[in-house]
Protein backbone atom coordinates (compact mmCIF):
# COMPACT_ATOMS: atom_id res chain seq x y z
CA UNK A 1 0.00 0.00 0.00
CA UNK A 2 1.42 4.05 -0.98
CA UNK A 3 1.41 4.99 2.57
CA UNK A 4 3.29 1.79 4.07
CA UNK A 5 6.41 2.32 1.35
CA UNK A 6 8.66 4.97 0.45
CA UNK A 7 7.14 5.28 -2.93
CA UNK A 8 5.86 3.61 -5.32
CA UNK A 9 8.66 3.58 -7.28
CA UNK A 10 11.46 2.49 -4.90
CA UNK A 11 9.78 -0.76 -4.22
CA UNK A 12 9.59 -1.85 -8.22
CA UNK A 13 12.09 -3.65 -9.84
CA UNK A 14 12.39 -4.99 -13.33
CA UNK A 15 11.87 -8.48 -14.13
CA UNK A 16 14.05 -10.86 -11.84
CA UNK A 17 16.15 -12.02 -15.39
CA UNK A 18 16.68 -8.42 -16.18
CA UNK A 19 17.98 -6.98 -13.05
CA UNK A 20 21.68 -6.60 -13.40
CA UNK A 21 23.52 -8.46 -10.42
CA UNK A 22 25.07 -7.50 -8.45
CA UNK A 23 25.23 -4.29 -8.84
CA UNK A 24 21.19 -3.48 -9.96
CA UNK A 25 20.59 -6.53 -6.81
CA UNK A 26 21.91 -3.90 -4.49
CA UNK A 27 20.78 -0.91 -5.93
CA UNK A 28 17.46 -2.13 -5.67
CA UNK A 29 17.71 -3.80 -2.27
CA UNK A 30 18.29 -0.29 -0.66
CA UNK A 31 15.70 1.64 -2.30
CA UNK A 32 13.41 0.41 -0.49
CA UNK A 33 12.92 -2.12 2.59
CA UNK A 34 9.85 -3.66 0.80
CA UNK A 35 11.21 -3.70 -2.96
CA UNK A 36 9.72 -6.30 -4.60
CA UNK A 37 13.46 -7.67 -5.44
CA UNK A 38 13.76 -9.53 -2.25
CA UNK A 39 10.43 -11.61 -3.58
CA UNK A 40 11.31 -12.28 -6.38
CA UNK A 41 15.78 -12.54 -6.28
CA UNK A 42 15.77 -13.59 -2.49
CA UNK A 43 19.43 -13.99 -1.15
CA UNK A 44 20.49 -16.40 1.18
CA UNK A 45 23.27 -19.61 1.44
CA UNK A 46 20.88 -21.73 -0.73
CA UNK A 47 17.98 -22.20 -2.96
CA UNK A 48 16.02 -23.55 -0.71
CA UNK A 49 16.82 -21.14 1.82
CA UNK A 50 16.12 -18.02 -0.41
CA UNK A 51 12.60 -19.66 -1.63
CA UNK A 52 11.89 -20.05 2.01
CA UNK A 53 12.71 -16.36 3.10
CA UNK A 54 10.58 -14.99 -0.47
CA UNK A 55 7.60 -17.04 1.01
CA UNK A 56 8.25 -15.60 4.67
CA UNK A 57 9.19 -11.64 3.50
CA UNK A 58 6.56 -12.09 1.57
CA UNK A 59 3.63 -13.43 4.48
CA UNK A 60 5.00 -10.91 6.85
CA UNK A 61 4.30 -8.07 4.43
CA UNK A 62 0.81 -9.38 3.92
CA UNK A 63 0.39 -9.53 7.98
CA UNK A 64 2.05 -5.74 8.40
CA UNK A 65 -0.50 -4.22 5.29
CA UNK A 66 2.53 -3.29 3.05
CA UNK A 67 0.35 -5.76 0.30
CA UNK A 68 -3.04 -5.69 0.62
CA UNK A 69 -5.46 -7.71 -1.27
CA UNK A 70 -8.40 -6.13 -3.22
CA UNK A 71 -11.71 -6.38 -2.33
CA UNK A 72 -12.92 -8.32 -5.70
CA UNK A 73 -11.36 -10.38 -8.51
CA UNK A 74 -10.75 -7.69 -11.15
CA UNK A 75 -8.78 -7.09 -14.18
CA UNK A 76 -6.21 -3.95 -14.04
CA UNK A 77 -5.96 -1.42 -17.12
CA UNK A 78 -1.81 -1.04 -17.05
CA UNK A 79 -0.39 2.13 -18.95
CA UNK A 80 2.98 2.55 -19.46
CA UNK A 81 4.30 5.97 -21.37
CA UNK A 82 7.54 7.70 -22.07
CA UNK A 83 8.51 9.67 -24.83
CA UNK A 84 7.06 8.25 -28.02
CA UNK A 85 6.87 5.16 -26.56
CA UNK A 86 3.35 4.31 -25.45
CA UNK A 87 2.06 0.55 -24.09
CA UNK A 88 -1.42 0.38 -22.69
CA UNK A 89 -3.07 -3.56 -21.90
CA UNK A 90 -4.59 -5.91 -19.31
CA UNK A 91 -3.11 -7.47 -15.88
CA UNK A 92 -4.81 -10.68 -15.32
CA UNK A 93 -5.20 -14.37 -14.76
CA UNK A 94 -4.80 -16.23 -18.22
CA UNK A 95 -6.86 -19.48 -17.85
CA UNK A 96 -3.68 -22.35 -18.96
CA UNK A 97 -6.20 -24.63 -19.75
CA UNK A 98 -7.04 -26.37 -22.90
CA UNK A 99 -3.31 -25.88 -23.79
CA UNK A 100 -3.86 -27.01 -27.32
CA UNK A 101 -4.86 -25.40 -30.22
CA UNK A 102 -1.85 -22.60 -30.03
CA UNK A 103 -3.85 -20.54 -28.21
CA UNK A 104 -0.52 -19.25 -26.38
CA UNK A 105 2.28 -19.08 -29.00
CA UNK A 106 5.89 -19.63 -27.08
CA UNK A 107 8.98 -18.90 -29.38
CA UNK A 108 11.84 -19.71 -27.34
CA UNK A 109 13.71 -22.82 -25.89
CA UNK A 110 13.76 -22.21 -21.82
CA UNK A 111 16.57 -23.93 -19.44
CA UNK A 112 15.36 -26.60 -17.15
CA UNK A 113 17.13 -25.57 -13.90
CA UNK A 114 15.81 -21.62 -14.10
CA UNK A 115 12.20 -23.62 -14.69
CA UNK A 116 12.80 -25.43 -11.68
CA UNK A 117 14.10 -22.58 -9.86
CA UNK A 118 10.76 -20.44 -10.70
CA UNK A 119 8.54 -23.36 -9.68
CA UNK A 120 10.00 -23.49 -6.21
CA UNK A 121 9.89 -19.94 -5.51
CA UNK A 122 6.35 -20.07 -6.57
CA UNK A 123 5.39 -23.26 -4.41
CA UNK A 124 6.75 -21.17 -1.34
CA UNK A 125 5.41 -17.91 -1.84
CA UNK A 126 2.01 -19.70 -3.20
CA UNK A 127 2.10 -16.26 -5.96
CA UNK A 128 2.73 -15.05 -8.66
CA UNK A 129 5.06 -12.16 -8.26
CA UNK A 130 5.34 -10.83 -11.55
CA UNK A 131 3.24 -10.80 -14.55
CA UNK A 132 4.51 -12.17 -17.90
CA UNK A 133 4.46 -10.06 -21.13
CA UNK A 134 1.88 -11.40 -24.01
CA UNK A 135 0.82 -10.10 -27.33
CA UNK A 136 -2.12 -10.35 -29.48
CA UNK A 137 -3.01 -9.00 -32.57
CA UNK A 138 -6.66 -7.07 -32.43
CA UNK A 139 -8.50 -5.75 -35.22
CA UNK A 140 -6.85 -2.01 -35.07
CA UNK A 141 -10.17 -0.73 -33.88
CA UNK A 142 -11.43 0.77 -30.49
CA UNK A 143 -14.06 -2.20 -30.18
CA UNK A 144 -13.64 -4.89 -27.44
CA UNK A 145 -11.30 -4.97 -25.26
CA UNK A 146 -9.86 -2.08 -26.72
CA UNK A 147 -13.03 0.29 -26.48
CA UNK A 148 -12.79 -1.21 -22.80
CA UNK A 149 -9.16 0.20 -21.96
CA UNK A 150 -9.83 3.22 -23.92
CA UNK A 151 -12.63 4.63 -21.94
CA UNK A 152 -10.77 3.08 -18.43
CA UNK A 153 -8.09 5.47 -18.88
CA UNK A 154 -9.94 8.55 -18.87
CA UNK A 155 -10.87 7.66 -15.31
CA UNK A 156 -9.13 8.40 -12.17
CA UNK A 157 -6.86 5.63 -11.51
CA UNK A 158 -6.10 2.78 -9.05
CA UNK A 159 -2.38 4.22 -8.52
CA UNK A 160 0.34 6.04 -10.39
CA UNK A 161 3.91 6.34 -10.14
CA UNK A 162 7.24 6.96 -12.58
CA UNK A 163 10.30 4.78 -12.15
CA UNK A 164 13.51 6.00 -12.34
CA UNK A 165 13.93 4.80 -16.32
CA UNK A 166 11.53 7.76 -16.80
CA UNK A 167 8.42 5.19 -17.36
CA UNK A 168 5.04 6.75 -16.07
CA UNK A 169 3.41 3.97 -14.81
CA UNK A 170 -0.91 4.18 -14.32
CA UNK A 171 -3.03 1.41 -13.16
CA UNK A 172 -7.16 1.20 -13.27
CA UNK A 173 -9.05 -1.88 -11.30
CA UNK A 174 -11.61 -2.77 -14.10
CA UNK A 175 -14.94 -4.67 -11.87
CA UNK A 176 -17.80 -3.86 -13.85
CA UNK A 177 -19.31 -7.23 -14.91
CA UNK A 178 -20.07 -5.90 -18.46
CA UNK A 179 -16.60 -4.72 -19.16
CA UNK A 180 -15.09 -7.88 -17.86
CA UNK A 181 -17.56 -10.39 -20.15
CA UNK A 182 -16.53 -7.45 -23.36
CA UNK A 183 -12.89 -8.58 -22.27
CA UNK A 184 -13.18 -11.98 -22.11
CA UNK A 185 -15.21 -12.52 -25.29
CA UNK A 186 -13.17 -10.30 -27.25
CA UNK A 187 -10.00 -12.32 -25.94
CA UNK A 188 -11.10 -15.40 -25.79
CA UNK A 189 -11.13 -15.03 -30.09
CA UNK A 190 -7.26 -14.26 -29.84
CA UNK A 191 -3.91 -16.25 -29.61
CA UNK A 192 -1.72 -14.65 -27.47
CA UNK A 193 2.53 -14.70 -28.41
CA UNK A 194 4.64 -14.93 -25.39
CA UNK A 195 6.68 -11.63 -25.42
CA UNK A 196 8.34 -11.67 -22.62
CA UNK A 197 8.07 -14.58 -19.72
CA UNK A 198 9.12 -18.37 -21.42
CA UNK A 199 10.38 -19.31 -18.21
CA UNK A 200 8.03 -18.60 -16.23
CA UNK A 201 4.75 -19.71 -18.43
CA UNK A 202 6.97 -23.10 -18.45
CA UNK A 203 6.93 -22.86 -14.70
CA UNK A 204 3.11 -22.13 -14.72
CA UNK A 205 2.75 -25.31 -16.36
CA UNK A 206 4.82 -27.65 -14.78
CA UNK A 207 3.53 -26.24 -10.99
CA UNK A 208 -0.54 -26.69 -12.94
CA UNK A 209 0.56 -30.19 -14.23
CA UNK A 210 1.37 -31.29 -10.74
CA UNK A 211 -2.25 -30.78 -9.56
CA UNK A 212 -4.51 -33.44 -9.09
CA UNK A 213 -7.46 -30.85 -8.68
CA UNK A 214 -8.58 -27.87 -10.53
CA UNK A 215 -7.55 -24.97 -8.30
CA UNK A 216 -5.24 -21.64 -8.55
CA UNK A 217 -2.75 -23.33 -10.70
CA UNK A 218 -5.07 -23.66 -13.26
CA UNK A 219 -3.96 -19.79 -14.26
CA UNK A 220 -1.03 -17.47 -14.16
CA UNK A 221 -0.54 -13.61 -14.20
CA UNK A 222 -0.20 -12.24 -17.54
CA UNK A 223 -0.33 -8.22 -19.00
CA UNK A 224 -1.82 -8.67 -22.80
CA UNK A 225 -1.03 -5.78 -25.29
CA UNK A 226 -2.84 -5.60 -28.18
CA UNK A 227 0.27 -4.84 -30.46
CA UNK A 228 -1.90 -4.01 -33.36
CA UNK A 229 -2.45 -0.39 -31.18
CA UNK A 230 0.47 -0.56 -29.43
CA UNK A 231 2.77 -2.47 -31.29
CA UNK A 232 6.30 -3.75 -28.78
CA UNK A 233 9.85 -2.36 -29.03
CA UNK A 234 11.83 -5.21 -29.57
CA UNK A 235 15.80 -5.48 -28.54
CA UNK A 236 18.25 -8.08 -28.48
CA UNK A 237 19.87 -10.01 -25.62
CA UNK A 238 23.23 -9.76 -25.21
CA UNK A 239 25.61 -12.81 -23.92
CA UNK A 240 28.84 -12.48 -21.89
CA UNK A 241 31.16 -15.43 -22.44
CA UNK A 242 32.78 -15.29 -18.85
CA UNK A 243 35.49 -17.68 -19.51
CA UNK A 244 36.49 -16.80 -23.17
CA UNK A 245 39.20 -13.71 -23.47
CA UNK A 246 38.18 -11.63 -26.44
CA UNK A 247 41.68 -12.44 -27.92
CA UNK A 248 40.99 -16.30 -28.01
CA UNK A 249 37.54 -15.34 -29.32
CA UNK A 250 38.84 -13.30 -31.86
CA UNK A 251 41.42 -15.83 -33.00
CA UNK A 252 39.20 -18.80 -33.31
CA UNK A 253 37.02 -16.34 -35.61
CA UNK A 254 39.58 -15.23 -37.84
CA UNK A 255 39.25 -17.91 -40.86
CA UNK A 256 35.39 -18.08 -40.76
CA UNK A 257 34.30 -14.49 -40.48
CA UNK A 258 35.16 -11.39 -41.50
CA UNK A 259 36.32 -9.55 -38.47
CA UNK A 260 36.65 -5.25 -38.56
CA UNK A 261 37.60 -3.22 -35.63
CA UNK A 262 35.20 -0.29 -35.56
CA UNK A 263 35.11 2.84 -33.74
CA UNK A 264 33.26 3.64 -30.33
CA UNK A 265 31.89 4.81 -28.26
CA UNK A 266 29.18 1.82 -28.15
CA UNK A 267 26.46 3.81 -29.81
CA UNK A 268 28.43 4.25 -32.72
CA UNK A 269 29.84 0.82 -32.72
CA UNK A 270 26.28 -0.68 -32.74
CA UNK A 271 24.92 1.90 -35.29
CA UNK A 272 27.87 -0.17 -37.29
CA UNK A 273 26.52 -3.56 -35.95
CA UNK A 274 22.78 -2.33 -37.19
CA UNK A 275 24.33 -1.41 -40.70
CA UNK A 276 26.17 -5.03 -41.40
CA UNK A 277 22.85 -6.31 -40.07
CA UNK A 278 20.98 -4.74 -42.54
CA UNK A 279 23.18 -5.53 -45.23
CA UNK A 280 24.90 -8.71 -45.16
CA UNK A 281 22.65 -10.67 -42.23
CA UNK A 282 24.89 -12.85 -39.98
CA UNK A 283 26.64 -10.17 -37.82
CA UNK A 284 28.11 -9.46 -33.86
CA UNK A 285 29.31 -7.26 -31.99
CA UNK A 286 32.33 -8.44 -30.09
CA UNK A 287 34.44 -6.25 -26.89
CA UNK A 288 35.69 -6.86 -23.80
CA UNK A 289 39.62 -5.22 -24.58
CA UNK A 290 38.38 -1.59 -24.69
CA UNK A 291 37.89 -1.95 -28.34
CA UNK A 292 34.81 -3.06 -30.31
CA UNK A 293 35.02 -5.75 -33.13
CA UNK A 294 32.44 -6.56 -35.59
CA UNK A 295 32.55 -9.76 -36.96
CA UNK A 296 30.26 -10.57 -40.11
CA UNK A 297 30.01 -12.97 -43.34
CA UNK A 298 30.09 -16.36 -41.72
CA UNK A 299 31.95 -19.14 -44.16
CA UNK A 300 28.70 -20.69 -46.08
CA UNK A 301 30.12 -23.77 -45.68
CA UNK A 302 31.04 -23.91 -42.07
CA UNK A 303 26.93 -22.80 -41.25
CA UNK A 304 25.94 -25.60 -43.61
CA UNK A 305 28.50 -28.00 -41.01
CA UNK A 306 27.11 -26.77 -37.80
CA UNK A 307 23.50 -25.61 -38.48
CA UNK A 308 21.08 -28.41 -37.71
CA UNK A 309 18.84 -29.46 -40.74
CA UNK A 310 15.13 -29.96 -40.76
CA UNK A 311 13.72 -26.16 -39.31
CA UNK A 312 12.96 -23.18 -41.95
CA UNK A 313 15.14 -21.13 -43.62
CA UNK A 314 13.63 -18.11 -41.29
CA UNK A 315 14.99 -20.19 -38.21
CA UNK A 316 18.47 -21.60 -39.99
CA UNK A 317 19.42 -17.56 -40.59
CA UNK A 318 18.80 -15.91 -37.21
CA UNK A 319 21.77 -14.77 -35.26
CA UNK A 320 20.74 -16.44 -32.45
CA UNK A 321 21.10 -19.59 -34.14
CA UNK A 322 24.27 -19.14 -35.65
CA UNK A 323 25.61 -17.89 -32.40
CA UNK A 324 24.67 -21.14 -30.55
CA UNK A 325 24.83 -23.89 -32.96
CA UNK A 326 27.96 -22.56 -35.00
CA UNK A 327 30.01 -20.18 -32.76
CA UNK A 328 29.31 -21.67 -29.17
CA UNK A 329 29.22 -25.40 -29.61
CA UNK A 330 31.95 -25.32 -32.45
CA UNK A 331 34.04 -22.92 -32.69
CA UNK A 332 34.46 -21.38 -29.42
CA UNK A 333 33.33 -24.80 -27.60
CA UNK A 334 31.33 -23.02 -24.97
CA UNK A 335 29.67 -25.31 -22.07
CA UNK A 336 26.08 -23.86 -22.58
CA UNK A 337 25.42 -23.02 -18.22
CA UNK A 338 25.44 -20.36 -15.96
CA UNK A 339 29.09 -20.75 -15.17
CA UNK A 340 30.24 -20.06 -18.96
CA UNK A 341 27.30 -17.73 -20.68
CA UNK A 342 25.78 -15.13 -18.95
CA UNK A 343 22.63 -13.08 -20.54
CA UNK A 344 22.08 -9.34 -20.29
CA UNK A 345 19.59 -6.96 -21.69
CA UNK A 346 21.36 -4.35 -21.16
CA UNK A 347 24.87 -3.56 -23.95
CA UNK A 348 26.68 -1.29 -21.94
CA UNK A 349 26.03 -3.98 -18.66
CA UNK A 350 27.80 -6.61 -21.50
CA UNK A 351 30.80 -4.60 -22.44
CA UNK A 352 31.59 -3.09 -18.68
CA UNK A 353 31.42 -6.72 -17.16
CA UNK A 354 33.45 -8.07 -20.03
CA UNK A 355 36.36 -6.08 -19.62
CA UNK A 356 36.42 -6.06 -15.55
CA UNK A 357 36.79 -9.92 -15.67
CA UNK A 358 38.01 -10.87 -19.34
CA UNK A 359 35.54 -12.71 -20.69
CA UNK A 360 33.71 -11.62 -24.10
CA UNK A 361 30.66 -9.84 -24.81
CA UNK A 362 28.92 -10.66 -27.80
CA UNK A 363 26.27 -7.81 -28.55
CA UNK A 364 23.63 -8.65 -31.02
CA UNK A 365 21.02 -6.67 -33.36
CA UNK A 366 17.17 -7.32 -32.75
CA UNK A 367 14.80 -9.96 -34.30
CA UNK A 368 11.76 -8.36 -35.90
CA UNK A 369 8.40 -9.18 -34.41
CA UNK A 370 6.79 -10.33 -37.48
CA UNK A 371 9.67 -13.15 -37.86
CA UNK A 372 8.99 -14.35 -34.04
CA UNK A 373 5.38 -14.75 -34.77
CA UNK A 374 5.90 -16.53 -37.82
CA UNK A 375 8.16 -18.61 -36.45
CA UNK A 376 5.79 -19.00 -33.38
CA UNK A 377 2.85 -19.89 -35.84
CA UNK A 378 4.45 -23.18 -36.82
CA UNK A 379 5.64 -24.36 -33.67
CA UNK A 380 9.16 -23.31 -34.28
CA UNK A 381 11.39 -21.93 -31.15
CA UNK A 382 14.57 -19.90 -31.40
CA UNK A 383 17.22 -20.24 -29.56
CA UNK A 384 17.07 -19.59 -25.19
CA UNK A 385 16.82 -15.62 -24.85
CA UNK A 386 16.72 -14.41 -28.49
CA UNK A 387 14.60 -11.48 -28.02
CA UNK A 388 13.64 -9.19 -25.62
CA UNK A 389 10.40 -7.28 -26.02
CA UNK A 390 9.27 -3.94 -24.08
CA UNK A 391 8.67 -1.78 -22.23
CA UNK A 392 8.36 -5.20 -19.65
CA UNK A 393 5.55 -4.36 -16.79
CA UNK A 394 6.97 -2.99 -13.76
CA UNK A 395 7.25 -6.12 -10.99
CA UNK A 396 5.85 -5.16 -7.97
CA UNK A 397 2.61 -3.49 -8.66
CA UNK A 398 0.69 -6.02 -9.36
CA UNK A 399 1.22 -9.87 -7.62
CA UNK A 400 -1.47 -13.02 -7.18
CA UNK A 401 -1.84 -14.54 -4.00
CA UNK A 402 -3.15 -17.83 -4.89
CA UNK A 403 -4.45 -18.28 -1.75
CA UNK A 404 -7.28 -15.60 -2.69
CA UNK A 405 -8.03 -18.27 -5.65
Amino acid sequence: MPERVGSLAAVTSPPYDVVVRPDGLRHLETADPHNIVRLILPQAATAADRHRQAGETLRRWQEEGVLAPDHEPALYVYEQNHGRTLQRGLIGALRLTPREAGVVLPHEDVMPHIVEDRAALMRDTYANLEPLLFAYRGNGSATGAAAVIERTIHTEPLLATTTEDGFAHRLWSLTDPDDLARVDEDLSQRQALIADGHHRWATYLRLHSEQAAPGPWDYGLVLLVDTARYPLLVRAIHRLLHRLPIKDALNAVSDSFRTTAVEGPLPKALEALADASRTGGTAFLLAGDGGFHLIDRPDPGLLARTIPDGRPQAWRSLDATVLHSTLLEHVWQVPDDPDHIGYLHEAAAAVEQAERHGGTAVLMHPVREEVVRELAQQGVTMPRKSTSFGPKPATGLVLRNLALG
